[in-house]
């Protein structure tokens, strides 16, 4: 089981039934899925740059990506349908608990000028967005190795009702939030 995890059942899930007054164990928030997301913009075009951020999505979250597609076409956009605008993971069970252990403790802390991160992209409902401008601040990237400096999505999907909850379990679990904004 993955330090993160063991973390999650041993001192969060008492810490939020004591706090919110869950009754059952069940009603506890959990994070159910972690999806990251590179878009590809302006490369759409260029089939090597698909292939690099596929390459570095794979490196990162430790399973092959899946092609996103346009679902409808906007002219402005330059953009048809069903063509390929960027890749995604979607992780769940250990790969996700690993990916976010070292998102937390490892990658985060690396971003230059760091204080936190905002806890206000909340969405309503419990999930969480964060934005990030490059891959270089995971580990697994080698600096040498890139092509160009790509930002990507990391969504955490809780079963939160409300963002209250999940913001509570996710400084519990040690994301760190910027102090100001909470």
């Amino acid at each position: 089981m993955n330090r993160l995890q063991e973390k999650y059942n041993g001192e969060v899930v008492p810490a939020l039934r004591k706090s919110f007054g869950y009754g059952n164990i069940m009603q506890v928030p959990r994070v159910s899925k972690v999806v990251i997301n590179i878009g590809l913009g302006e490369e759409m075009d260029n089939s090597k740059g698909l292939e690099a951020a596929a390459n570095d999505l794979t490196i990162i979250a430790g399973q092959k990506p899946v092609m996103t597609k346009a679902r409808k076409s906007i002219a402005n956009f330059k953009l048809r349908e069903g063509r390929v605008i960027g890749t995604k993971v979607t992780l769940r069970g250990d790969r996700m608990w690993a990916f976010l252990d070292r998102l937390m403790s490892t990658a985060l802390p690396r971003v230059r000028d760091f204080h936190g991160i905002s806890a206000n992209a909340f969405d309503g409902r419990g999930n969480y967005t964060l934005g990030l401008k490059d891959q270089l601040i995971f580990p697994e990237i080698e600096y040498d190795k890139i092509d160009k400096l790509r930002g990507m999505e990391v969504t955490i999907v809780t079963t939160a009702s409300d963002d209250n909850q999940a913001r509570a379990m996710l400084q519990l679990l040690g994301m760190p939030f910027d102090k100001k904004d909470a």
